[in-house]
């Protein structure tokens, strides 16, 4: 389930160069006003006969089509986390970009994390990974989560997995994509595996290289193809 109260994004670091929504070659290239969408109060919104229209337990993955620490949405997420704290029953997954504005982006009552959200801190090379994670993990949160997408080089996250629930690792979609190698995904999997946190190769990318050779993958298969592989770490619970 998504929610995107909001659209609209513009580069802030080299995983954003060829970004599959915004990117030179994406059908929202220039659309870098951020905006306010129609389904902004969807996690609110009911049926004809008063249920709400997102049962409970769902997942909702939240402002994946743009970044929910984005500056110009900071009058509107006051409203949004008002929402995500009156749907207790409801699993909130953040992923950003910008995990340095977290704490000027928090709720007065959000003390030391709300428990139907988790947030995730995206890296996609090990400069970045440096720089992010030790704010990350510095910040009040009580679900922690890392994604490596898209994965762009070999990445040591090792000195930072105490304290993360879960790694996922993709590469990256579009007719312009960099590689994504196999062994750097295998990798992170080793540093999970001995950290015991779960992992999840969620996507190959459109170039995936393995054992020296690089395939293009289409990428509607890109999901099918990781998965084949079946390298994932799961503690028996849905994988994100």
């Amino acid at each position: 389930m998504n929610w995107e109260p909001w659209t609209g994004c513009y580069p802030v670091s080299d995983g954003c160069a060829y970004c599959y929504f915004y990117g030179p070659y994406s059908k929202r290239h220039g659309q870098n006003t951020v905006v306010k969408t129609a389904e902004f109060d969807k996690p609110l919104a009911k049926t004809a006969k008063g249920a709400y229209k997102i049962g409970s337990g769902k997942i909702v993955a939240t402002c994946f089509a743009s970044d929910f620490f984005i500056p110009e949405a900071d009058v509107w997420r006051r409203e949004a986390w008002r929402m995500i704290k009156e749907r207790p029953d409801l699993d909130f997954l953040i992923l950003t970009k910008r995990i340095d504005r977290f704490p000027v982006s928090l709720p007065n009552d959000w003390g030391d994390g709300y428990e139907n959200v988790k947030i995730g801190c995206t890296v996609e090379n090990q400069a970045l990974a440096d720089y992010r994670l030790p704010l990350f993990l510095s910040y009040p949160m009580k679900r922690r989560f890392v994604a490596c997408s898209p994965l762009l080089e070999e990445i040591n996250l090792s000195r930072y997995l105490d304290g993360i629930d879960h790694v996922t690792v993709s590469g990256e979609s579009g007719r312009e994509a960099r590689v994504c190698d196999y062994q750097w995904v295998l990798s992170i999997r080793e540093q999970c595996a001995k950290a015991g946190i779960t992992f999840w190769f969620k996507g190959t990318g459109s170039f995936f290289r393995r054992d020296g050779e690089v395939r293009k993958v289409n990428p509607f298969k890109q999901g099918s193809v990781a998965k084949e592989l079946d390298i994932n770490i799961s503690d028996g619970k849905k994988l994100f």
